[in-house]
């Protein structure tokens, strides 16, 4: 590939909106650093981003389809990674880090990319999506790292693990009467991840339906999604950064975890209406870009894993969002590329650099039909 078509392929709106929200991540973390008085995360978050973004760079740089025969192999280092949690002690009631001395290591975070690997390559092939039984095997294969991960506990990132199978499916080209069997098999297990689920979990589901918006801020579950809100109602149209603080009371700005799960309240306090409208803009540009990578890519491994990936961090952006607001139970999970959090960041830009490297790349090795299948 000649350097001026590199350059032409190359999509700029990734890395731009991967810098901007990088920023408005730094941002946000700084005003926690200057609530609580204390530690320096947004000083940490910038020494993730000067070791990610290079990363991003090798991952354009080295042909995607490479990956294929590492994609199962990916998939089960991950899996033993997710047992080998348990091998370390717990650390804030959680089996969820590996620890490296130098940092924390954190399986799900790579457990996410390397399944939507794995499925891409398995349904890339027609007799994989289009019958019945091509289907059980991933569907099987879904509940494996989701399980592991709930068990940690870390509920927000085994939510992701659906979402992505049923976007990936579809995209493949699966028969619609086979989503509807998959989708009552899904419905089947519910039970038993609820089963799975910790006390603390339930409670963080059931408390989702006792919300309340008026009164003193409740004890237990129910305390961080009051002052979650309760911060972004602070930050009016144009936040603190601009009107001043809206009240002087310090503990209404008390907000646990506000550098991790929590960032986006910080924007929403720091910079409004405003700021909040152009994180979402930002996220939404993102993933269209994705959505077109995948469309002009002919290689179906190529297209499934863009999909795959658009996925993941949409569905990561709402949920965590939308916890935020009292829409969803509050779960644990960062927001991508805002979050404190280095497994995260890291993960976050391998997998924008995957898109960038298949927009590079959108066609086939060999000479082949375009990826569409009928009924």
């Amino acid at each position: 590939m000649s350097s001026a078509t590199a350059w032409q392929r190359f999509p700029w709106t990734i890395p731009v909106c991967a810098v901007l929200l990088s920023i408005a991540g730094l941002l946000g973390l700084s005003r926690g650093d200057e609530l609580t008085g204390q530690g320096a995360f947004a000083l940490r978050q910038t020494i993730w981003m000067v070791v990610a973004f290079p990363i991003f760079l090798a991952t354009v740089a080295v042909p995607y389809r490479l990956l294929k025969p590492w994609c199962t192999g990916g998939f089960l280092v991950s899996l033993l990674l997710l047992i080998g949690v348990y091998l370390f002690p717990a650390k804030f009631g959680s089996h969820r880090w590996i620890p490296l001395g130098f940092a924390d290591l954190q399986p799900s975070e790579f457990a996410k990319l390397t399944f939507i690997m794995m499925l891409a390559h398995h349904l890339m092939y027609e007799q994989n999506h289009r019958t019945l039984r091509g289907l059980m095997i991933p569907f099987a294969l879904t509940l494996v790292p989701l399980l592991l991960i709930l068990r940690e506990p870390d509920l927000g990132t085994s939510l992701l693990f659906l979402p992505i199978l049923f976007g990936m499916l579809i995209a493949a080209g699966a028969k619609w009467r086979h989503l509807l069997l998959v989708t009552i098999s899904g419905l089947a297990v519910t039970p038993l991840v609820w089963t799975a689920m910790s006390s603390e979990q339930k409670s963080r589901v059931t408390t989702l339906f006792q919300q309340t918006d008026s009164g003193f801020a409740p004890q237990g579950d129910g305390y961080h999604l009051h002052q979650s809100k309760l911060m972004i109602a602070l930050g009016g149209t144009t936040g603190s950064y601009h009107q001043g603080a809206a009240v002087d009371d310090p503990f209404a700005y008390h907000l646990p975890a506000s550098r991790t799960d929590f960032v986006f309240c910080l924007i929403a306090e720091r910079w409004g209406f405003l700021g909040v409208l152009t994180v979402t803009l930002l996220y939404l540009t993102l993933f269209a870009s994705g959505l077109w990578i995948a469309a002009k890519t002919q290689d179906p491994f190529g297209r499934l894993l863009a999909v795959g990936i658009v996925i993941l961090l949409a569905s990561q952006m709402l949920i965590n969002i939308g916890m935020t607001v009292g829409l969803m139970p509050i779960t644990g999970l960062t927001l991508p590329l805002m979050s404190y959090g280095g497994s995260s960041f890291v993960v976050t830009m391998i997998a924008l650099g995957l898109l960038a490297n298949i927009s590079l790349r959108p066609g086939y090795e060999v000479t082949g039909a375009p990826f569409r299948f009928r009924d």
